[in-house]
């Protein structure tokens, strides 16, 4: 009978293992449930000068009923067609005007009732603020008042959000340009219903080379076209502060509408036929048009035919003009790129781009005004005769920075800044701005040729945010203020008055919630402007320490060390590691620090804090630094440096004596899962792990991924190592696989983490593979969250604790 039992309990256990589950969604444990159900401060939004605030809130979690909406995957968009905007925005439920000076909340007058409000803006003189409120039928526009603290419907829900920005603001603020939908939409065609006619056929007889990414939510066939056209088909109107509408431009697919700072004329860009099956909108034909305040066109700036071929690497770009956008110092000048290297990196050039300059109206020809060595970033132009110009490149992490003279060429230009853009420690900060009289923000030179810049102040020792004076002329800089605070860490959100010191500020600690204050850094005055609350209080005395460590090779490394809220000197618990790898050009890079133990602790959903409230030790944002120098790259040795950062970081906690070294998961998410697949298939070193969202197998993704610019063909041997799929025999310890059914990210797709699961069972690896129904790369409802977490703290209760 006792043997009986034993092979029927035994048969129970196999079912259990290799079967699926009918499983209705779980709840975390109270520990966790607290806090990931904790209700959330709003965030704040304030104006230039710190005069006027307004408060937003929004539910924490989208429910699954809303993220079970009609949905249509076009062109790398995803849209609700009966409500036209994305099915994947987060709404807002509610604002409110706030009063920074006296700190008090007021509430506006004439708000909808069971708000679902995006696409928030400030007007530009920051008087207003619109945004859309999404009904069951679809867009209204709305406009708050802030001098009467009221809010006026101005649309019907007409507004056609599913193609960039919904609506522009005028720079008079007297109105904006919105896109309505057309007054004849054409119906939907229901591809579902559809008998098919014949296949769909890609064709490339001409043999061209276009390695592209491997996108996701594409056209398919030519219901496919036809659905997108519709869908991003719109009318441009002219909506007053009074609501009365105007007609302003015909049917179009149009993308966006920027007005030249003085509002004499607008650039409109419209998306054109031909479609493509290979690649998003985003690089569909696009025509780029200038027009006047009455919609009237001056000139056509250029016609981009269909990009589906691109030269190899992550700095090829398209011939022709690009990047086009205002100078913020003129009335109404644009400005574009033009690539001189014919967009391929590969081509050995003196000037990689030419920067171009038009002036109304645009009847000379345009002028040059500068050429750059590296690829065209953008200008920063300033209320003197100099400007900024940006340039860099990516395969060198270069950021090269330099002062120009735009409208006079006899001048040459100076360099500021020649850096590793991924060196912190010696950023040199952010050039402060002003508004000009145009109402556009542009740097500041004062009359002896000196600048402001704010940065972060990452160092060695911590983070200190400073405030330096820059003389353009002669190079000398001068420190004016730099952050000392040791009780809370600080943050320089804006810079309000230079010439009285007032500078907008944000100040947190490990157990104190960012609030924001106005600093003065002449007289050293703070004044508290928000007072928002820890949410977490359960965690709020959680200890929390920045640890440093090296890896074999000498490399520093860091990491964020919580000990659990029942932690008691002398004994040992189980650790959670959670990290996602980087890749760096320099070792000195790699190894610098820029986290703080004076941040606040913030348990999101996809955080690993949780768990100090049950009994774990959680070590996170550990350092998974991938690095090589000259002309190696990275992903060489990335095996062997992944699982040399994962060793460094166990043996210094293991070597603090908090943990048990047999008791310790791994975790990550997206390019972390990928990570985790790796440590667990080439390390003895865990327990358990957790992988959500990863992608596994890289054949899949041939053309790059992550960092990687070689395609398969070129580097088969650094694909098939660096691809735990390729290395499932190698795997045998306890993998829980999460993913999201409808994920959307380039390489991530849903498969991955089906095939290596069958790759791992088949292959008699202990693994759980749960699919989030209706979740994208990174999860929005709250079923489906409570559920991983949920997921999440069985899977380390059984294989850490038990």
């Amino acid at each position: 009978m006792n043997r009986l039992l034993i092979v029927i309990f035994s048969l129970m256990i196999s079912t259990y293992s290799f079967g699926q589950l009918d499983l209705e969604y779980q709840t975390p444990h109270k520990d966790i449930l607290d806090l990931a159900d904790a209700k959330m401060p709003p965030s704040i939004s304030i104006n230039d000068d710190g005069s006027k605030a307004i408060l937003i809130y929004r539910n924490q979690y989208k429910s699954i009923v809303e993220l079970s909406e009609k949905e249509l995957r076009l062109a790398g968009l995803r849209i609700n067609p009966v409500t036209n905007i994305s099915s994947r925005t987060s709404f807002y439920t509610s604002i409110e005007l706030f009063d920074p000076k006296k700190q008090k909340q007021i509430k506006l007058k004439g708000m909808p009732k069971e708000a679902r409000i995006s696409n928030i803006g400030w007007s530009p003189k920051q008087n207003y603020i619109h945004f859309l409120n999404t009904t069951q039928k679809g867009n209204e526009l709305w406009v708050i008042d802030y001098q009467k603290q009221k809010a006026t419907q101005l649309t019907e829900a007409v507004v056609n959000a599913n193609l960039g920005s919904a609506a522009t603001w005028l720079p008079n603020e007297e109105g904006l340009i919105v896109k309505f939908l057309p007054s004849e939409q054409k119906d939907l065609l229901d591809v579902s219903l559809k008998v098919p006619t014949g296949p769909t056929v890609s064709v490339n007889e001409a043999g061209t080379e276009a390695q592209n990414r491997t996108y996701q939510d594409l056209l398919q066939n030519k219901d496919d076209e036809f659905n997108f056209e519709v869908l991003a088909t719109s009318e441009l109107k002219l909506v007053n502060l009074k609501g009365k509408i105007s007609d302003w431009m015909g049917e179009a697919m149009y993308r966006g509408v920027s007005f030249s700072p003085d509002g004499n004329y607008a650039l409109i860009s419209k998306v054109k036929k031909p479609f493509s099956y290979i690649v998003t909108y985003g690089r569909f034909p696009t025509d780029y048009l200038l027009v006047d305040q009455q919609a009237n066109l001056v000139k056509t700036l250029a016609e981009i035919p269909l990009t589906e071929e691109l030269p190899k690497g992550f700095m090829a770009t398209r011939t022709g003009k690009r990047s086009f956008s205002w100078r913020a110092d003129q009335p109404s000048t644009i400005i574009w790129a033009e690539a001189l290297d014919e967009g391929d990196p590969e081509n050995e050039v003196d000037f990689r781009d030419e920067i171009f300059q038009w002036e109304a109206p645009f009847n000379d020809a345009p002028k040059s005004v500068v050429k750059t060595q590296l690829r065209y970033s953008t200008i920063e132009w300033s209320n003197s005769d100099v400007a900024v110009l940006n340039e860099y490149w990516w395969n060198t992490r270069t950021l090269k920075q330099s002062f120009i003279y735009p409208d006079d060429p006899t001048k040459e230009s100076i360099l500021f800044s020649e850096r590793n853009y991924q060196d912190r420690y010696n950023d040199p900060g952010d050039f402060v701005t002003a508004k000009n009289e145009l109402n556009r923000s542009v740097i500041q030179v004062n009359d002896e040729d000196k600048v402001l810049l704010d940065g972060p102040g990452y160092s060695p020792e911590g983070k200190f945010p400073f405030i330096d004076e820059y003389s353009i002329t002669s190079g000398e800089k001068k420190r004016l203020y730099e952050s000392k605070d040791d009780d809370f860490q600080e943050a320089i959100v804006r810079v309000i008055n230079a010439e009285k010191g007032e500078v907008l500020v944000r100040l947190e600690s490990s157990n104190q919630f960012p609030n924001y204050y106005i600093r003065n850094f002449i007289t050293n005055e703070l004044k508290q402007i928000s007072n928002f609350k820890n949410p977490f209080k359960a965690i709020e005395n959680v200890k929390k320490e920045v640890i440093s460590y090296q890896r074999e090779d000498g490399l520093e490394l860091s990491a964020t060390l919580y000990l659990p809220t029942n932690y008691e000197e002398g004994k040992k618990y189980p650790m959670i590691m959670w990290a996602y790898p980087r890749e760096y050009k320099d070792k000195q890079s790699a190894s610098q620090v820029t986290s703080s133990s004076k941040d606040f602790t913030y348990p999101f959903y996809g955080s690993p804090i949780y768990w100090v409230n049950r009994g774990y030790v959680v070590l996170d944002d550990a350092a998974f630094p991938i690095f090589a120098e000259g002309d190696e790259e990275p992903n060489d040795s990335f095996v062997e440096q992944l699982v040399g950062n994962a060793k460094a970081a166990i043996d210094a906690v293991d070597s603090m004596g908090y943990i048990y070294r047999d008791k310790v998961a791994v975790g990550g998410h997206s390019y972390g899962a990928f990570m985790t697949a790796n440590l667990l298939s080439h390390s003895d070193l865990f327990a358990a792990g957790i992988a959500r969202s990863g992608a596994y197998n890289r054949t899949l993704t041939p053309f790059g991924f992550q960092a990687e610019e070689r395609n398969y063909w070129e580097a088969p041997e650094v694909y098939n190592t660096m691809s735990p799929f390729m290395n499932a025999h190698k795997m045998k310890t306890p993998l829980l696989l999460i993913h999201g059914e409808d994920d959307n990210n380039s390489g991530t797709y849903p498969m991955q983490s089906e095939r290596y699961f069958n790759a791992l069972k088949g292959l008699g690896a202990p693994v759980r593979l749960v699919m989030l129904p209706k979740e994208s790369h990174g999860y929005a409802a709250r079923e489906s969250i409570m559920h991983m977490l949920w997921e999440q703290d069985q899977w380390l209760e059984k294989h850490l604790k038990n």
